[in-house]
């Protein structure tokens, strides 16, 4: 008996599995086979978005890995939820959601089959903290790989185009900056490989959180989807982790730390990254039984410069990176300035300071902390009366930090969405979109749509946008999201009306509304929930259990323990 094997021997040993392996048999197993470690290798892979239609490859390679590491490889699949298509209209409210499912999901069939460790894949947003979480709530050895980013197109003028300058573009010629046809080239060149989009949106942050957390190989994420690097990347993603399964280790709750969540966090900041990593992060630690909130976040975000010059407040692409030296040059960037934790573990044994050893910051792409683009982060928390438990806004590329209006307050992102295709609202105006948290939508969607719409219009910091909903990573412009709590729980942000004074300054990390507790209070007292038909499905079981922004729009108690062992 191999003593790489643990978890497997419930389906494989003894009298009573005979049906069990006659059951492997059939799938092409024999004797030697059944002594061996099991391992799962888990993706995405669809064709439904461009995001994860490079992993098979990837994963067919880390079969290889596995075999030549000793192990028993075996392939399944799980969703994933195009933000990219599924944007700007109800479907958008099945992302957040899916992340739940595909943790979900791979717990059901880690736990159910016995494997003994797991490589995962994934390519679309929600994918990659879907299955960062999955592996801290299995807790057995494992590996998470990103399938990796498009790289750009290219326009006739020799300029990089990303997806970006399409949704932008919508604005542009609602605003007759751009004329259709020239939008109908833009989408014809802007996408040109497959991979996930190629700025630092939400893709490309989570899987530089990975990086940081130790549960991704450093320097894995930001090679191009379409670079053939990936390929023996993933072949040794598949040895290494039939390196842990002997080692008894390191685990995915070794991995995840509260140090290294602030690692993450920095590297985030840092990056001018996707508001979102600050609803996935807290929902990673929660699956390893760490209480990790918004606080925490900010707590990071308040002392981590701005390093790195990319889209889209900045000027650079992934690709971009991956020759400044990749993820690990922003971590160097960051451990030379005192504000990583060097003394965590990685994936190979060697610490964090240990692994950065070489690497160091180009100067361009990536800056050192002397040289930094500001001295707060890509990101900041704000809180108020408007958001006791916080709100998110990337400061990353903005001109003005302060900002003060009246409210236009819009009850669905259609509304607001008519009124913006419409050029119906004034510049100093402050948007409200309210009722699309987690509970409230339900399911957290993004406004990358309207803010697009609004920054394509000229408009983007002529005007303001807060919402309880959720952000993409590409979106850039005055736009608060995340504002808790939701209006779904009666926070401030469900009292609002047409003309109250909200007041924005990410200078002080204040969100307020000039409205006094009095008032607030009578409000409270008369408001009602927006009606809301029947849902039934997955969205009525989501919006029953689904927690707060803050703590991650989780869906369970945390730090799962299989007692079944």
């Amino acid at each position: 008996m191999s003593l790489h094997k643990h978890r497997s021997r419930i389906v494989t040993d003894g009298l009573a599995r005979a049906p069990q392996r006659a059951f492997l048999r059939a799938t092409g197993l024999d004797d030697s086979d059944m002594a061996k470690s099991f391992v799962g290798i888990v993706t995405t892979a669809g064709e439904n978005t461009p995001c994860s239609m490079s992993l098979l490859p990837q994963a067919d390679q880390a079969r290889l890995g596995v075999a030549a590491g000793g192990g028993v490889p075996v392939s399944f699949s799980t969703i994933s939820v195009s933000d990219g298509t599924s944007m700007n209209h109800a479907g958008m409210r099945m992302s957040l959601l899916s992340r739940e499912l595909i943790a979900d999901s791979v717990e059901l069939v880690v736990r159910g089959h016995g494997y003994d460790a797991l490589v995962a894949f994934g390519g679309c947003d929600k994918t990659l903290p879907g299955l960062m979480m999955a592996l801290v709530r299995l807790n057995v050895p494992g590996v998470f790989l990103y399938g990796g980013a498009m790289l750009p197109g290219r326009l006739p003028n020799g300029s990089d185009a990303s997806i970006l300058d399409v949704i932008e573009g919508v604005g542009r010629v609602q605003a007759g900056t751009l004329t259709e046809a020239q939008l109908a080239q833009l989408e014809r060149r802007c996408t040109p490989t497959v991979g996930a989009c190629a700025g630092q949106f939400t893709a490309n942050t989570m899987a530089m959180v990975g990086e940081a957390l130790g549960l991704s190989p450093l320097g894995s994420s930001m090679i191009p989807a379409v670079y053939s690097e990936r390929l023996a990347l993933a072949r040794r993603a598949g040895e290494q982790v039939m390196q842990c399964i002997a080692h008894g280790g390191p685990l995915p709750r070794d991995l995840v730390t509260r140090k290294s969540l602030e690692n993450a966090c920095a590297a985030v900041s840092a990056t001018g990254g996707s508001t979102n990593a600050a609803l996935h992060i807290p929902a990673i630690a929660h699956e390893a039984g760490i209480v990790f909130t918004l606080d925490d976040v900010s707590a990071v975000f308040e002392r981590t410069p701005l390093l790195a010059d990319l889209q889209p407040g900045g000027k650079y692409l992934a690709r971009e990176l991956y020759y400044a030296g990749g993820v690990p040059a922003v971590l160097a960037a960051l451990l030379q300035a005192g504000l990583l934790h060097g003394d965590v573990p990685t994936l190979d044994g060697r610490t964090l300071a240990q692994a950065l050893a070489d690497a160091t910051p180009d100067g361009t792409v990536v800056r050192s902390a002397e040289q930094a683009l500001s001295s707060n982060g890509g990101v900041r928390v704000l809180k108020g009366n408007l958001a006791p438990e916080g709100a998110l806004l990337k400061v990353a590329g903005l001109k003005s930090l302060r900002f003060s209006g009246p409210a236009r307050v819009f009850e669905t992102e259609e509304d607001c969405m008519a009124a913006v295709s419409a050029r119906a609202y004034q510049s100093g105006d402050v948007l409200v979109i309210r009722n699309e948290g987690p509970r409230g939508g339900p399911g957290m969607r993004e406004m990358l749509s309207v803010t697009a719409a609004i920054y394509g219009q000229g408009m983007g910091e002529q005007v303001a946008l807060l919402t309880d909903g959720r952000f993409s990573g590409a979106t850039r412009g005055l736009c608060i999201g995340y504002v808790g709590p939701e209006a779904a729980a009666g926070g401030t942000i469900a009292l609002l009306r047409d003309g109250d004074v909200i007041h924005i300054d990410a200078v002080a990390g204040t969100l307020d509304v000039a409205i006094d507790d009095a008032q607030l209070a009578t409000r409270r007292a008369n408001w009602q929930p927006l009606p809301r038909p029947p849902l039934g499905g997955a969205l009525e079981k989501y919006a029953r259990i689904v927690g707060p922004a803050c703590s991650g729009a989780v869906t369970h108690s945390g730090a799962v323990q299989w007692p079944y062992e």
